[in-house]
């Protein structure tokens, strides 16, 4: 190759720009000015120490814990809010007058006729993730929730991570332009469902796990719809976990691209990534941990590095809740409501369905993809399993 003196290949990239002020940007939860509703938690399985926890932070009242052990209910109890009564049958909390907001934390396959009993009841509904196992359910669901006039959002926490949240906000306001990648990543160790019920879940990373990032890429491309994606998931030759821990999606837009890579059998050197290019910047994250993350914006202007605070775990969860409330006191649809939340599961079907088949699939296609639920539908009756 003939030597040049210029520095002009692509491949070389540019000098480093200079460092900038970073824009303020509202992404911490956000509590409603006046509403301080009463809160019943229907399922008190290990993630709801997550919700609680948050909730008591937040000043949130909470009556009413519920649990087909009760022991478990107790416990929380214990933990949390001890004026609170404790039921084993949910139905008598849902005949409570003083209940104006459920959170509803069981498995999917047992929470969906206990969705549809609440809002019948005329309260409004905070659902677990993923919100359910069937796109046309879930449709009636919010269908139901519009009759009754009530409110139902999904506990999609992942979007209160302080570098989700500013990233989103950084997209909405324009400060990269139109978005035309995005390039998510988790490489960590998922091998504690060893034993657990979720290791029954035939597609526990694309699907349980997964809905996370597949609802993160559902706000950063907001203006254009999927057309088309590809995926696939195999073992790790070191995995303990029966399911398979490694899965990748690929999704197509008009005038943009997407990729999500899920390693969950990786023991040391544990790391998260987030890439999302547009027309006018670029927005990066990562590091170590999931909880928090070093969020960088490149613009013409220069590089800015925003100092953020708080965690996944709990804001997650306070975030959650918090716009449910925000949205009731306000009279408008949480931006986690179920009917946004169904175009989230349309790309996690989707990958799932392209996944089992080899070949790629439209989103909103597939109404019911197999192994999201688990293996053993007896289990349903299981006690154990509730929460």
């Amino acid at each position: 190759m003939a030597k040049s003196g210029k520095r002009d290949y692509a491949l070389m990239g540019r000098a480093s720009a200079r460092t900038i002020a970073a824009p303020p940007l509202p992404y911490r939860p956000r509590d409603p000015k006046g509403y301080r509703p009463r809160i019943a938690l229907i399922g008190c399985g290990g993630i709801t120490e997550s919700h609680l926890s948050a909730y008591s932070k937040a000043g949130y009242s909470v009556l009413a814990l519920c649990d087909l052990l009760r022991e478990r209910a107790e416990q929380r109890r214990r933990q949390f809010f001890p004026k609170a009564q404790v039921y084993t049958d949910y139905h008598d909390v849902l005949a409570r007058n003083d209940i104006d907001v459920v959170d509803i934390a069981t498995h999917p396959e047992q929470r969906l006729p206990i969705i549809r009993d609440a809002l019948l009841a005329a309260k409004h509904v905070l659902s677990q993730k993923p919100f359910v196992v069937d796109l046309s359910a879930g449709r009636r669901l919010v269908e139901l929730a519009r009759r009754q006039k009530v409110k139902l959002a999904v506990n999609q926490n992942g979007r209160w991570a302080p570098y989700f949240a500013y990233m989103r906000q950084a997209i909405a306001r324009g400060l990269i332009g139109r978005v035309i990648s995005v390039h998510l990543s988790a490489h960590w160790d998922h091998n504690w469902i060893a034993g657990t019920p979720f290791e029954k879940v035939r597609h526990i990373i694309l699907y349980d796990f997964a809905i996370h990032w597949f609802d993160a890429l559902s706000t950063f491309i907001t203006d254009r719809a999927p057309t088309r994606v590809y995926a696939s998931f195999t073992r790790s030759p070191g995995q303990q976990a029966r399911p398979a821990l490694l899965g990748q999606a690929l999704i197509e837009y008009p005038d943009a691209q997407a990729t999500l890579v899920f390693d969950g059998d990786v023991r040391f050197g544990q790391e998260y990534r987030n890439f999302i290019a547009g027309t006018q910047g670029v927005l990066a994250s990562g590091g170590r941990e999931l909880g928090t993350q070093q969020v960088m914006l490149h613009t013409p202007r220069g590089i800015a590095r925003p100092k953020l605070v708080g965690n996944w775990f709990n804001d997650g969860f306070h975030g959650t809740m918090a716009e449910l409330l925000c949205a009731i006191e306000e009279d408008r649809e949480p931006a986690n409501s179920a009917e946004n939340n169904l175009r989230s599961l349309e790309l996690c079907f989707a990958a799932v369905a392209a996944a089992e088949t080899g070949r790629p699939q439209v989103p909103g296609k597939i109404r019911r993809p197999q192994g999201v639920e688990r293996a053993d539908r007896a289990d349903r009756a299981d006690k154990a399993d509730n929460g």
